[in-house]
């Protein structure tokens, strides 16, 4: 009796990975991604971006609203606040590659047409999804990882992850059979939400500071 399951159900992207082909390949192919339930929902895929040869790659959480709409990574308020960061860090944007754990926006929202929240995705979900990051790894092979906040953290490090315990420090660990060097820093959109001015700007500061130990452990 053939299986009614949808392929959502089974939480597991490897089945719409391509056999072969680069990012382009990769990017066509998660276009079609059913592998959780969160395409449901979202617009779009929305893939990494920047060039296959690229030294650093920033991996994030999920996209936001504005990625969602518009189908690119970092595109909304907190990509650009990482942008002016990483510029000031000493680090061009142009020369990263840029993408998240999880490729489909994740939100709640009360009634059609009202804001779209943003809800963190859950370790099953950045599992499943997880294919597609090892598979962007492999063709990107970059010097250096830039792990933006604590979900993005966990996707690569375990659930043990804590971005508290390690930011702005240089680690040497195997990720999906590779060994990578990683700096952890926090996820822009927390300097965002910063209660008043001043905290922002400590946050800021704080992510800048983190971005120049990136910055160094390229030179």
């Amino acid at each position: 009796m053939p299986s009614t399951k949808a392929p959502e159900d089974a939480y597991a992207a490897e089945p719409f990975l391509p056999d072969r082909g680069g990012l382009p390949a990769l990017r066509r192919a998660a276009a079609d991604c059913r592998g959780c339930p969160l395409h449901r929902d979202a617009t779009q895929t929305v893939f990494g971006a920047g060039n296959s040869d690229a030294r650093v790659m920033l991996v994030g959480e999920q996209p936001g609203d504005q990625e969602d709409r518009q189908g690119k990574p970092f595109v909304g308020p907190a990509g650009h606040l990482l942008d002016r960061a990483l510029e000031e860090a000493g680090i061009d944007p142009a020369d990263a590659y840029v993408t998240n754990a999880v490729k489909h926006f994740k939100f709640t929202q009360a009634e059609p047409r009202k804001r779209r929240i943003h809800k963190a995705p859950t370790l099953r979900e950045m599992t499943a999804c997880g294919p597609w990051l090892a598979a962007e790894l492999a063709v990107v092979e970059p010097e250096l990882i830039i792990v933006l906040g604590a979900t993005a953290g966990k996707a690569l490090l375990g659930s043990s992850f804590r971005v508290t315990q390690v930011r702005g420090t240089v680690l040497l660990e195997e990720i999906h059979g590779r060994q990578e060097r990683l700096v952890p820093t926090v996820h822009p959109s927390s300097v965002l939400r910063a209660q008043d001015d001043k905290d922002r700007r400590a946050a800021y500061e704080g992510l800048v500071s983190d971005l120049k130990v990136a910055a160094r452990a390229l030179s």
